[in-house]
């Protein structure tokens, strides 16, 4: 009987534990020192959920677009997103949206050639073009990821 109460309690403390940061919302920095001053978080989290800023091509340690077109663009940016989700708790597994921003629509079969040998899990995706993007990159991409481990 004492076990069963204390497990009671236990559970309800779990639980009341979990209800109280449901819905906190976190705004985080970037974790480069030379990314620290960027005007926009580079995640945001809530519920579990991770919420990226757009990243491109960029090498982080260079803070230089990548040379080679649109497929080093997106294999830089995808390894960016990596990086950061790692850093997180989570991993490119974890992914469940995308939205793809391409400088040329007509770039999209390279583009898929890079991007598939990463989301195995085929996350949801929204893609389209945009006449320039920032530092004209060639790809940028936002995602959003569970926090944690995901079951296959």
């Amino acid at each position: 009987m004492k076990s069963t109460i204390l497990f009671a309690i236990i559970i309800t403390l779990l639980c009341s534990s979990c209800e109280e940061h449901k819905n906190t919302v976190i705004f985080h920095k970037s974790h480069e020192p030379q990314r620290q001053n960027i005007p926009f978080s580079e995640v945001v989290e809530t519920n579990n959920l991770l919420f990226l800023s757009g990243q491109i091509g960029k090498n982080h340690n260079t803070g230089i677009l990548v040379e080679g077109g649109i497929k080093a663009e997106t294999k830089q940016t995808i390894e960016n997103i990596q990086a950061i989700l790692q850093h997180h708790d989570s991993g490119l597994e974890n992914v469940v949206k995308c939205t793809v921003i391409l400088n040329d629509i007509n770039e999209f079969e390279s583009f898929n050639e890079v991007y598939t040998q990463y989301f195995t899990k085929k996350p949801a995706r929204t893609t389209f073009a945009a006449e320039k993007l920032a530092a004209n990159a060639s790809v940028e991409i936002d995602v959003i990821a569970v926090k944690g481990t995901v079951a296959n």
